[in-house]
């Protein structure tokens, strides 16, 4: 049987026409973007040497920080003054999603553009400006007529580079809530499915291609006076971005937006809820692979309209709670601090995933340890792994001041790949989550946290502001409330780590319902 007949592949189709043309706007908006605003600096700091370093010590700093990191900056900045706007002027913009990583993407643009730029401009011989000069051309004409022409092709290889990054650090877009081709990656790493990853790549390495090719076409148009060239080029280009409008324009509009953070349980969760929502009559979307606090702020601003947080997320990381509460004060307490945000917690789904250190069994019975009290005295001898947030969040600083811990190394990595790790000996110790299948599927066992350093992790379900009063969603979600018991999702997490047509969110959705809907 061939490779391509896997039905991840025909899945993994059916959703390309959404997340490349949403790719493709973003990418484009974003290198316009960058062009309009880097080509006029350019040739104002040709000539002007501290402007013109300034302008490209920015630039250089820009492509410095991670691609990420970058797009992740932009939320909070452009959800204050979103707020600012809104009290000032009465008018208010979404912070979520285009605007951000248009913004991010358009700075990554530019340094290859001002360099370029500076560069074929400033590489022009002096005879042939002296010659524009002697004819009786003024510095405008001889800059049109001249120097753009005798620099185009240095300006236009910044241009294609500046796509081609674009492009790629387009697909790490999706954390911030902008679809594109990275929720292929983001969505295949978190839930092992390759096809996805594998079709996001090739995705978007055809796509940097393709518009490299275009670009490169304009280029010899303009160069050996093609205007045929030329034109071709950007006809293609035009009918690219007219193709992925398509979808968009034809597509309905859905009611409901669902958010999903990045692991896999979120992505079957917000799987199970859009089914629900669609069993009642009602339209879901999600948008999946949202950062913890970019999916609340989200929420709060009433960019998407629910998603599945968790109690102890919320108590420690998003209001900085310190202290130790039992489980039913914790919720209470929650509840109430959410309704003076406007924000409905619409109740719990009958399970807990908490963060909790976990070893191989084998190793832990051999060390005599149960506990993580019976752990400490031998960390310091072992290495940890974790998840990329774990080692900044506040359960960490509240394990080390509980028990004292501090182990020899500690590494971060991918979810599903660290219990695998720990599994295989590479490291001692991992921060794995109580409902993660991967725990009996690799025969790890949960080390007890006496002194409940860690808060409770109830899974519950939370409602945007918009939302307060919606009694039809309200009763599409009633039948889920307090029916996923800790063993079920254990299953339903371990079946959406597999590796087959079986495992996709949405057929391990539709499991967990039969499992859970007749209770």
């Amino acid at each position: 049987m061939s490779v391509f007949s896997d039905p991840r592949w025909s899945e993994a189709l059916a959703h390309l026409p959404d997340y490349l043309g949403n790719h493709v706007r973003v990418s484009v908006t974003a290198l316009a973007l960058g062009l309009l605003v880097s080509l006029p600096l350019a040739i104002l700091s040709r000539h002007r040497p501290i402007m013109r370093g300034a302008l490209l010590g920015l630039a250089s700093i820009v492509q410095t920080v991670p691609g990420l990191a970058l797009l992740a900056l932009f939320y909070p900045l452009l959800l204050a003054l979103a707020s600012l706007s809104a009290s000032w002027f009465g008018f208010s913009f979404s912070a979520f999603g285009f605007l951000p990583a248009v913004l991010a993407l358009a700075l990554y643009s530019m340094l290859p553009v001002l360099r370029n730029t500076i560069t074929g401009l400033n590489g022009v011989d002096a005879a042939i400006l002296e010659a524009a000069q002697g004819v009786g051309m003024t510095p405008l004409q001889s800059l049109l007529s001249v120097e753009l022409p005798l620099a185009l092709p240095v300006m236009m290889a910044g241009i294609r580079t500046a796509a081609v990054w674009v492009i790629g650090t387009a697909t790490l877009s999706t954390p911030i809530g902008q679809t594109s081709l990275g929720n292929y990656i983001f969505a295949g790493l978190q839930t092992q499915n390759w096809v996805f990853v594998l079709f996001g790549c090739l995705s978007a390495a055809v796509l940097a291609l393709a518009v490299d090719q275009l670009l490169a076409l304009i280029e010899n148009g303009l160069r050996n006076r093609s205007r045929v060239r030329a034109l071709l080029g950007g006809i293609g280009i035009a009918a690219l971005v007219a193709a992925t409008l398509v979808p968009t324009m034809t597509r309905l509009q859905t009611t409901y937006i669902l958010g999903a953070k990045t692991f896999t349980e979120q992505y079957v969760l917000s799987a199970l809820i859009a089914q629900r929502l669609r069993a009642a009559g009602l339209s879901a979307s999600s948008r999946e692979g949202l950062g913890s606090n970019v999916i609340f702020d989200a929420l709060a601003s009433n960019d998407i309209d629910l998603y599945v947080d968790y109690s102890g997320t919320l108590w420690a990381n998003q209001f900085h709670r310190s202290d130790i509460r039992p489980r039913q004060e914790v919720l209470a307490e929650l509840k109430t601090i959410l309704a003076k945000q406007n924000i409905t917690l619409l109740g719990e789904l009958g399970f807990e995933n908490a963060y909790a250190l976990v070893m191989p069994r084998k190793r832990a019975e051999q060390l005599g340890i149960r506990s993580i009290a019976d752990l400490a005295p031998r960390a310091a001898g072992m290495s940890m792994a974790a998840d990329y947030e774990f080692f900044s969040r506040p359960e960490w600083a509240g394990l080390k001041k509980a028990y004292g811990l501090s182990f020899r190394a500690q590494r971060q990595m991918q979810p599903d790949f660290m219990y695998a790790a720990v599994a295989s000996g590479e490291v001692d110790v991992i921060a794995g989550y109580t409902s993660d299948g991967l725990i009996a599927k690799y025969d790890l066992v949960v080390l007890d946290d006496n002194r409940q350093a860690i808060p409770p992790y109830d899974a519950m379900v939370l409602l945007a502001p918009k939302r307060a009063g919606d009694a039809a969603l309200r009763d599409a979600l009633q039948p889920l409330l307090g029916k996923i018991d800790i063993a079920v999702m254990r299953e339903a997490n371990l079946r959406a780590a597999g590796n087959d047509a079986t495992s996709s969110p949405d057929a391990v959705a539709k499991w967990l319902w039969e499992k859970v809907g007749t209770k």
